[in-house]
């Protein structure tokens, strides 16, 4: 024998003129857990009036008709079809199990605590509640933070490669605490490998390196890393090395010393008067480095670099290329020639990016870089046609060299870009009287 609500749901579906109205009273039970307020028919048709007049008791003459849920389900109790639990007659019209949006978010606040959950019991299991690991599990339920956005939407898209992913990141924690007692430094591909077998699960580019970057920033107590310089630095600290051979300065006229000697190769480069190419990698033993003169230019373009060193002739200079963004081996080169008193000129292009890698190096390096053809008048003298807009402009604010904050506002003015290209015979005079470099 069919139930009181399946008739009555045969019935409603029986007549498609009341199916907006139908669907009205779901959405109010999803809503409130019962059928409560008021539904409105927008242009509701003469079939539709009719139909809902009829359950009703009452006629419907305008176009957009409102009653209220209580008298369309006490109507229903009233009917034939009656007494009736509406939840009942909604699922059996529907065809489906009525779950309130209430219960459906608590059903998924309970879902992803149990996921969080699972992955605090795995850190637990690899070392112990009082480990760093399982204190930053604790973090992402407690605080949100720490890749805890991150994961979650990793979690949303497949909550079991979501689990698995953080236990990568676990597991790769503990391999990081081992390396960290050898005091060796290990490539990130040869780590990656060792704890899941792909040399680049951990690069920077994937959700699995991010995650472990803030397990590491939850360690440290640092902020995350604003640039691919930043990263290097806070994967060094736990004894990783990223790839060496990309981070790179070009080099002309450097000494470079391993332990009480000078290095043949780079000794060989200075003889021969030929530039070369110095990488993080080179640079693993190097303790000291030492200019011409005690003293290095320090210029972003490759072409003025070329340039310079081909009309040095016979002088006994040393010249270092960043290509643009001073890379981690172009500062730490920079580190050991402040390490032994040297003189530091830096030349770059007069744009927003130039003007800013300026402003950079010269505070991390404490004033202790001097900003070279960098002023108004070297502006003017370099500029070219192409224009900087709206996002150029706004990278000239904030400044705090007391010349590059002068440089800017005529540059403001202006709108053009400056580049090294058109001083090249300034920078070489420069150098050549070196005694009046500014």
């Amino acid at each position: 024998m069919c139930s009181k609500e399946k008739t009555c749901a045969e019935y409603l579906r029986s007549k498609p003129e009341l199916e907006r109205c139908i669907r009205q009273l779901k959405k109010k039970w999803l809503s409130f857990g019962k059928v409560t307020g008021n539904i409105i028919l927008k242009n509701a048709s003469e079939q539709e009036r009719q139909a809902v007049g009829g359950i009703l008791g009452k006629r419907f003459y305008e176009k957009d008709i409102r009653f209220s849920c209580s008298d369309f389900e006490h109507a229903l109790q009233k009917s034939c079809y009656g007494p009736v639990e509406i939840k009942g007659v909604l699922e059996e019209y529907f065809q489906e199990t009525l779950v309130t949006n209430q219960e459906k978010t608590v059903r998924k606040e309970e879902k992803k605590h149990r996921f969080l959950m699972a992955i605090r019991e795995y850190m637990a299991e690899i070392s112990d509640e009082k480990s760093l690991v399982y204190l930053w599990s604790l973090k992402l339920e407690s605080d949100r933070v720490y890749g805890y956005q991150l994961l979650m939407k990793e979690y949303y898209n497949d909550p079991d490669q979501a689990l698995l992913l953080m236990q990568q990141v676990g597991r790769g924690w503990t391999v990081l605490e081992r390396y960290q007692k050898s005091g060796e430094m290990y490539p990130l591909a040869v780590f990656a490998a060792e704890v899941t077998g792909n040399p680049h699960f951990f690069d920077r580019n994937t959700v699995a390196g991010q995650l472990l970057m803030h397990l590491i920033c939850y360690a440290s107590g640092a902020d995350l890393p604003e640039n691919a310089h930043h990263w290097r630095e806070r994967l060094e600290a736990v004894c990783i090395v990223s790839d060496n051979l990309s981070s790179m300065i070009h080099a002309y006229g450097l000494h470079l010393r391993t332990g009480k000697q000078w290095h043949p190769a780079y000794e060989a480069f200075c003889q021969l008067k030929q530039p070369c190419v110095v990488t993080m990698e080179n640079l693993q033993g190097i303790t000291g480095a030492s200019a011409e003169h005690n003293r290095a230019y320090i210029v972003e373009n490759e072409m003025v670099f070329s340039y310079l060193i081909s009309q040095m002739e016979d002088e006994e200079v040393t010249l270092l290329c960043t290509s643009g963004q001073p890379r981690t081996a172009a500062l730490k080169l920079i580190s050991l020639l402040l390490a032994e008193g040297t003189e530091l000129f830096y030349s770059g292009d007069i744009d927003p990016d130039g003007v800013r890698i300026a402003e950079r190096l010269w505070k991390k390096f404490d004033g202790r870089i001097h900003l070279w053809r960098m002023e108004a008048s070297d502006y003017k003298a370099c500029l070219s046609k192409e224009t900087f807009g709206p996002i150029g402009n706004s990278k000239l604010d904030g400044l705090e060299h007391p010349q590059l904050k002068i440089t800017a506002k005529v540059m403001k003015n202006r709108g053009l870009c400056g580049y090294q290209e058109n001083i090249l015979q300034d920078l070489l005079t420069d150098i050549k009287q070196s005694d009046k470099v500014k």
